[in-house]
């Protein structure tokens, strides 16, 4: 609690406090501003991505007791008790934590939601706490990622620095682009697949000006870890052979069974988190069961313990048998599911990145045993496998084809991934219609399909837009009597209310100046409208637009809540119509890709 409290107290003091004004001047109003903003949140994400990764490999050296350098996953063995038992600590770990991180609810953004909903807004306190958890999630042994890490660290300090630059709403957003692009490229050590992660997952547009920002971040980060860490690719393959036309039909092969496995991937966390909340296990123990279960399976093969980079870097270059190869990739899938399902932090970008790798390879080793005559090369498979399960789950098509290109350098390979990315894509987008992020989004209630800025549509709600002058009449009032109290031009409607206040209906003035004379004596009543359609301040514009097309109407009472129905004011759809166009108008500019 004191800890929490001193985190909070120093994000607050930091949030209060800005930069110099001539700084913030440059930055809000010059392009190369931004960029050297970018710069310097690219020195900070490669920095961080550094030392997470050493603080990871050093927990993985002590808690395993593996040689200084060794990857836990390409170890051959680790001692049963360790494999079974640290899993499990660093489950009893995170619930602690877990108890501090419910005190902070709607706090724990990431750098999509942030985006999305809060215009680039994230909490530095709760990012620290997503760090924490999937630094101890990875080290010790559960099988997930640390890119999410990696890319939540990074976008807070970018979202801190740009609060302190006072920076617009649009430029904050683009600075988190820089801050997860930045971690990406020192994550993997490719800049190029970092920026257009940073413009496909994060950002949802790519615009000239936002290039240079993000390109910079992306590249200052990799030289940055690459100081600390060396090179960092994912696979050197002795030898590619270039492709041919016969090629094709593998390809596309492959990135019919990586956008099938990427689905079933993603169902499979989202099961394995309704499982366990369905065999009532107390929410405290789940995440050590979870570690129990983990560890069971990394007795079997350490492989799937932790994010499964020494893995890679032995199963694709090792002559495995195919049942060998299916294990591998129903072990690993299923140790992430139950890691995250159970509660873990992390991602499953790497899982991903390792299982579409062992498709790939396991598809070109069963051709080549079926039909030698017509084999695809092993390597080819396994990294055009590699690109497309990954882009099913992260939603980042080319991001995975300039991975493939600067993992390997070679045109010809980087061509058959990116057809075989289309292919994954595609079956994904078409037959469940999410990413990973959003799908997990999409279980919350939210109802967020990218990293679009949809905030603006949250924040222009009905009781910004409606107009708190209502002029309201008894519902009993004789038709004469208002005639004379809302002469024509007066008002264009009138909010009949009860005899407690309640809203009873809308009149609209032609109605009433057009009945017929001998009405004079009929209440107010007989020419209500709309009287069980009610707009609520709380509402979006989205919503009140909704609700005009199904009422037919031009204009609406708001009304403080639908319980008591007291008036408050009027909503036309003109003027809705009108906001909502003039958002759209300015965002339009920066929806080049969705």
């Amino acid at each position: 609690m004191a800890v929490g409290r001193a985190l909070s107290k120093i994000e607050t003091q930091i949030t209060s406090r800005q930069l110099p004004a001539w700084l913030r001047g440059f930055v809000r109003n010059r392009e190369s501003g931004l960029v050297v903003a970018a710069l310097v949140i690219g020195i900070a994400s490669g920095g961080l991505v550094a030392l997470m990764g050493w603080i990871v490999q050093h927990l993985h050296e002590v808690l395993f007791n593996l040689p200084a350098g060794q990857r836990l996953s390409a170890t051959f063995h680790v001692p049963r008790w360790r494999a079974l038992l640290i899993p499990i600590l660093g489950g009893l770990v995170l619930t602690g934590m877990a108890r501090y991180a419910r005190r902070m609810s709607g706090r724990l953004a990431d750098a999509i939601e942030a985006n999305a909903l809060f215009g680039g807004r994230l909490s530095l306190t709760g990012s620290l706490l997503v760090t924490a958890q999937t630094i101890v999630s990875c080290g010790t042994g559960a099988s997930v990622g640390l890119e999410a890490g990696y890319a939540q660290i990074s976008a807070a300090v970018a979202s801190r620095l740009g609060l302190s630059l006072a920076a617009r709403r649009g430029d904050l957003r683009l600075l988190v682009a820089c801050g997860a692009a930045g971690a990406i490229a020192a994550a993997f050590g490719a800049p190029l697949a970092g920026a257009f992660y940073g413009f496909e997952v994060v950002l949802g547009t790519y615009t000239v000006s936002a290039l240079a920002p993000v390109a910079t971040s992306a590249l200052v980060a990799s030289l940055v870890a690459r100081n600390f860490e060396g090179t960092a690719f994912l696979i050197r393959p002795g030898s590619l052979s270039t492709l041919g036309a016969g090629d094709l039909v593998h390809i596309v092969a492959i990135g019919v069974l990586c956008g099938f496995a990427g689905i079933l991937l993603m169902l499979a966390v989202a099961g394995s988190e309704t499982a366990f909340k369905r065999l009532r296990i107390p929410a405290p123990w789940r995440t050590p069961i979870g570690g129990a279960m983990v560890g069971g399976m990394g007795i079997l093969t350490p492989q799937v313990l932790g994010a499964g980079h020494g893995a890679m870097t032995i199963d694709l270059v090792a002559s495995l048998a195919p049942l060998t190869l299916v294990g591998l990739i129903l072990l690993k899938g299923t140790a992430a599911a139950v890691s995250l399902g159970s509660g873990f932090r992390g991602g499953l970008f790497y899982a991903s990145l390792l299982i579409g790798a062992l498709i790939g390879r396991l598809y070109a080793d069963l051709g080549f045993q079926l039909y030698p005559d017509l084999a695809f090369d092993p390597d080819v498979a396994a990294l055009t496998g590699m690109a497309a399960l990954a882009t099913g789950v992260i939603g980042a098509p080319i991001t995975m084809t300039a991975l493939a290109l600067e993992t390997t350098g070679n045109f010809a390979i980087t061509l058959a991934a990116l057809i075989a990315v289309v292919v994954s894509s595609l079956i994904v987008r078409e037959l469940f219609g999410y990413s990973f992020a959003t799908w997990r989004f999409h279980l919350r209630g939210e109802t967020i399909r990218g990293p679009h800025d949809i905030g603006w549509m949250r924040e222009l709600s009905v009781k910004t837009l409606m107009r708190p002058d209502a002029r309201t009449a008894p519902q009993d009032l004789s038709l004469r009597e208002a005639r004379l109290k809302f002469p024509l031009g007066s008002v264009k409607h009138i909010a009949a209310v009860d005899g407690t206040g309640r809203y009873a209906g809308m009149v609209m003035l032609d109605d009433l100046h057009t009945a017929p004379l001998d009405r004079g004596g009929d209440p107010l009543s007989t020419l209500c409208r709309f009287t069980d359609r009610i707009l609520q301040p709380w509402m979006t514009v989205r919503e009140a637009l909704d609700l005009f097309e199904k009422s037919e109407a031009d204009a609406l009472v708001v009304v403080d809540h639908e319980a008591t129905r007291r008036v408050i004011g009027t909503m036309t759809e003109a003027h809705a119509l009108r906001r909502y166009g003039e958002e759209l108008e300015r965002l339009q500019p920066d929806s080049v890709l969705r």
